[in-house]
Formats: structure tokens, C-alpha cells, sequence
């Protein structure tokens, strides 16, 4: 009997070890290398992890800050296999030919994917673009300080209404500040006419020179969270964010239209794993990924189960406007990109800035003469 009952376990102890041998042979990448470039800040937990466990790859993960800065390295040519750009830029890569088309065939996945987040304008058929993450922009409130009357009221034109004069955020983008601005003022947010883009540049001016705002970044997610102020534009996942820690914050998106955003994963002509893409762009569509990399950073999953469970009856954003992004409003546009109107934004952004600037200044001057006068 002990006899049987050894061999019994040095069988079993082979099958184990047979076993694991398999697996380890099932892991079709084992020792290859991905090269991501994704923007900071923006994946689950254990995104990379868990792909690296299931795939046997080891992946490489670089940052940008801005779609210009991971621009400029893919058009000189270094080399990554997937990058996660915003819509506009895309656009921009496929016109200069600097993407390959997709092979759908590698990618099993897409079912899962909300209909609302594909076929968007930058590329209508998803030939060479994956939803990562989407969302709009719009404003973040303190509800105890601004009344849904005014929003609804004066949409955009509250940051112009001297009522929150010293107590608004406007966020450091140029497409969202013009885009902002253009919506205010009856406008597309693509739109290419220099007139256009002028009394847009004058309603930001107006905005600077007379609202006293701070003009801020990242840092608006927890100032807003912390009530800080009563109001500022921000990307919707931020106040999904902002909405969850702080129960007196709201969110608000004018009727007049906004941006509706998307991210999206591509890869480059000159991927040197583009099968290892492939496989890691269909594994962040599946729900275990999405609800990781959704679940944490905050922004809206393309994942439809993933989404509908996060902001259903228990889930993390139930009752948190801002993580679905709105559908049906004829006036939300999608980003297209034009070098030409790219670059006067970017020049008339700049222009606005120096005229913060320079308001700042000027306040900080008449306060230090009233302090001398008063001495």
C-alpha cells in the first residue's frame, strides 16, 4: 500500500511538472520585448503585469507628456510597436503614413467594444486604430457655489460672468481652451476660418483680463476635489475623479457642444513586434483588462460591459455624470486635425498666456502699492 501510494505521488508529482512545462510552452511570446509609449498615469495596476504573466513578454514602457512630444519621436523615426495618441493626432500619423493598417483577423476582441467610441471621424472604419480610453470635456463645479440655472443659462460664457471673478480654473490646452471659446460663441471647434479663430482669441483675452484665473493642468483634480474653487473646464475622467472624493462637485457640459475625446492604440510602420502588438491590443479590450485600466484611472472604457458596470447600481461612478460621455447632441464634435489652423491656435494660445502674464503682474503691483500706501 505505501509503495502504491508513492509511485501514486511520483505520478502525480510528473503530471504537475508536465504540466507546468506546458504552460510555460504556451506562453507564445516568452522572451520577446513590446516597446510601449502611453501617456503617464493612464493604465491599471496590473495591466503590464498581468499581460507579461499570460504572454511570457517583457514590456518596455515609455511616457509623454503630449501628443506633439510623442510626435516628434515617432516621425524621427524611433522605433515602438504600440502607442496610445489622441484622435487628432492620429489623423495626423495616417496622413503622413507613419501607421499600419490593422489586421482585424489578429484581433478577436472587438465585439466587446461600444459602438459609440468606434467609427469616430479621425478614423471612420478603425483601419488603424483601437479605442483606449474616451470621454468629452466640459465643467467641473462646486454645487454649492454655482447653480445649474447659470451653467444652463450662460453654458461656456460662466467663465466670462465677473459673479465668479478669482474663483475659476482654465486648463493649460490650447484645442480645449479654443475649443471652449469657439463653443461659447455659436462656433465649430473645427472650424478654419481666421475670423473664427480671432473672436476666439478675443473671448479668451476677455476671459484672462478680467476673471483673474488660474491656469492650471493636473492640478485642477485635486484643488476642484478639495473645493478650491468654484468652477473650472476639465477632461471628464478627472471629474469622474473629482465627483467620487467630493459629493459637492458637479458636472456640466454646455449645449452648445464639446469635444468628444478618444485615445486610441496604434501601431507604427516601423513596429519591429508587431505581432506582440497585436496581442496586446487585444488583450487590453478583454473586461479584465478594461475594468483594471478603467476602475483606476478613471476615464470611460470602450469595453460596453466594463462601462456599463462602473457606472451602474454599485459600481465605483454610479451617479457620476461625467463617465459616460453624452451621446445625441448634434453640436459634440471630434478633433480633426489642420496644420494650418494647428499652428495659429498654438500662436494665439501663447498670446493669451502673455496676457495672464502680465494681468498677474499688474494685480500683484497694485497690491504691494496699496500695502506702501497704507504703511
Amino acid at each position: 500500500m505505501k509503495k502504491l501510494l508513492t509511485s501514486t505521488l511520483i505520478g502525480a508529482l510528473a503530471l504537475t511538472l508536465a504540466g507546468c512545462g506546458s504552460n510555460t510552452q504556451e506562453r507564445e511570446f516568452e522572451g520577446q520585448e513590446l516597446h510601449l509609449y502611453n501617456w503617464g498615469e493612464y493604465m491599471g495596476e496590473n495591466l503590464i503585469s498581468d499581460f507579461e504573466d499570460q504572454t511570457g513578454a517583457t514590456v518596455n514602457v515609455d511616457y509623454f507628456e503630449s501628443n506633439e512630444q510623442m510626435y516628434i519621436k515617432v516621425a524621427n523615426g524611433e522605433s515602438f510597436d504600440v502607442l496610445v495618441p489622441s484622435d487628432y493626432m492620429i489623423e495626423r500619423l495616417i496622413k503622413e503614413d507613419l501607421l499600419q493598417p490593422l489586421d482585424k483577423e489578429k484581433l478577436n476582441n472587438l465585439d466587446l467594444l461600444s459602438e459609440d467610441v468606434m467609427g469616430l471621424d479621425y478614423d471612420p472604419e478603425n483601419e488603424y486604430s483601437i479605442p483606449y480610453f474616451w470621454g468629452t470635456v466640459g465643467i467641473v463645479y462646486d454645487k454649492n457655489k454655482v447653480s445649474e440655472e447659470d451653467l444652463e443659462k450662460e453654458g461656456y460664457n460662466i467663465f466670462l460672468d465677473t459673479k465668479y471673478k478669482g474663483d475659476i480654473y482654465l486648463y493649460d490646452s490650447e484645442r480645449d481652451s479654443f475649443m471652449m471659446a469657439l463653443k461659447a460663441l455659436g462656433y465649430s471647434m473645427n472650424t478654419t476660418n481666421e475670423q473664427e479663430l480671432q473672436e476666439a482669441y478675443e473671448w479668451l483675452v476677455q476671459a484672462v483680463e478680467t476673471m483673474e484665473p488660474e491656469i492650471v493642468t493636473d492640478e485642477i483634480i485635486d484643488n476642484m476635489a478639495q473645493g478650491r474653487k468654484a468652477l473650472g473646464l476639465i477632461y471628464s475622467g478627472d471629474a469622474a475623479y473629482v465627483m467620487s472624493e467630493n459629493e459637492d462637485m458637479g458636472f456640466y457640459m454646455p449645449e452648445t457642444g464639446t469635444n468628444i475625446w478618444s485615445d486610441a492604440m496604434v501601431i507604427p510602420k516601423n513596429a519591429e513586434n508587431p505581432e506582440l502588438a497585436y496581442a496586446f491590443i487585444d488583450y487590453v479590450c478583454t473586461y479584465e483588462a478594461s475594468m483594471d485600466n478603467s476602475s483606476y484611472v478613471g476615464y470611460t472604457s470602450p469595453n460596453k460591459e466594463v462601462m456599463d458596470e462602473l457606472s451602474g447600481e454599485g459600481g465605483d461612478y454610479e451617479g457620476i455624470n461625467a463617465y459616460i460621455p453624452r451621446s445625441g447632441n448634434d453640436n459634440d464634435e471630434v478633433f480633426k486635425y489642420d496644420e494650418n489652423t494647428r499652428a495659429i491656435i498654438a500662436d494665439l494660445w501663447s498670446r493669451v498666456k502673455v496676457v495672464a502674464s502680465n494681468a498677474e503682474y499688474l494685480r500683484i503691483l497694485f497690491f504691494l502699492s496699496l500695502e506702501l500706501i497704507l504703511i
